[in-house]
């Protein structure tokens, strides 16, 4: 049985910053929350829990009391979030993405110099998203958030439209929406679009449909709440239907593996590559006890 990882899987830039600055504060004192799980992963979260990260909603931030430390994920978070830990005298770790950050910033640009009345501010996004809700924050709440294509009559298309995306979103489907908006629109109306879906998730989508068709059967581990996992399980299943998704090696179904020869593993920007590998050394350890 040859079983290959996908060297290219596993966290991004953004999530191993925010778990590097959560495992350095926790060996400070100890004593850190995070506001909202630092990473769709629950076997990450269960580990970062163990060292003594408490996980927490905005309910119980607002109620935190004076000199408390949060980690704000790299996610993004609202200006509100920012406003309360002032007023509260709360303490940010800031972990913000900089591609989130930077996605934030021109967001409330547009959204302070545009006329609502002519103008609105559409973001491709998964609705209740932590991320995008840091993104709509930006707008005082008056983003209009579009999830798939069907959704678009929401949209006052006798206004110029300002498109944007979710950072983890599919390059392609951003550019599928773009294109029917733009055949709706009013005369005189404009769309303008924007390269907000993060390099390294777009690079990875191709990447990951190479790798998939190099198997016979492919093993995508993540969990299931990650947007961007979604997104690159379904890169996988184009190219190879014999792809299936787990979060652990205890969701490997064997059965599965009849007259294959080779499986391949990979995952999601959100997806530890110690837990891609905890998957390879269980198979490994199945066929050579069969042996």
């Amino acid at each position: 049985m040859r079983v290959g990882i996908d060297n290219d899987s596993g966290f991004c830039f953004g999530v191993l910053s925010a778990i590097g600055k959560a495992e350095e504060e926790l060996r400070g004192d100890g004593s850190l929350y995070c506001l909202g799980d630092i990473v769709h992963n629950g076997i990450e979260c269960k580990r970062l829990s163990d060292m003594g990260l408490r996980t927490i909603g905005h309910e119980q931030f607002n109620s935190l009391p004076a000199g408390s430390r949060v980690l704000l994920r790299a996610h993004g978070e609202p200006p509100l979030t920012y406003r309360t830990a002032k007023e509260h005298g709360i303490t940010l770790i800031d972990a913000t993405c900089p591609v989130v950050l930077k996605l934030q910033q021109r967001i409330l640009a547009q959204y302070n110099e545009m006329n609502p009345k002519e103008q609105q501010i559409v973001i491709f996004g998964q609705k209740g998203h932590a991320e995008v809700l840091g993104l709509v924050g930006q707008t005082d709440g008056n983003a209009l958030v579009i999830e798939h294509a069907d959704e678009i009559d929401q949209i006052d298309f006798s206004k110029d439209v300002f498109l944007y995306s979710q950072t983890t979103k599919s390059a392609e489907d951003y550019y599928g929406l773009a294109a029917l908006i733009e055949k709706r629109l009013q005369p005189g109306r404009k769309l303008v679009t924007a390269k907000t879906v993060c390099g390294q998730v777009s690079h990875r989508s191709q990447h990951i449909r190479e790798f998939a068709s190099q198997y016979d059967l492919v093993l995508f581990v993540s969990g299931r709440k990650s947007s961007n996992g979604k997104v690159l399980f379904g890169e996988c299943l184009e190219v190879n239907p014999r792809s299936y998704h787990i979060e652990n090696k205890d969701d490997i179904d064997f059965s599965l593996f009849e007259g294959i020869e080779s499986v391949g593993i990979c995952g999601a920007t959100s997806t530890p590559k110690w837990l891609m590998e905890e998957c390879r050394d269980h198979i490994l350890n199945h066929f050579n006890n069969q042996q």
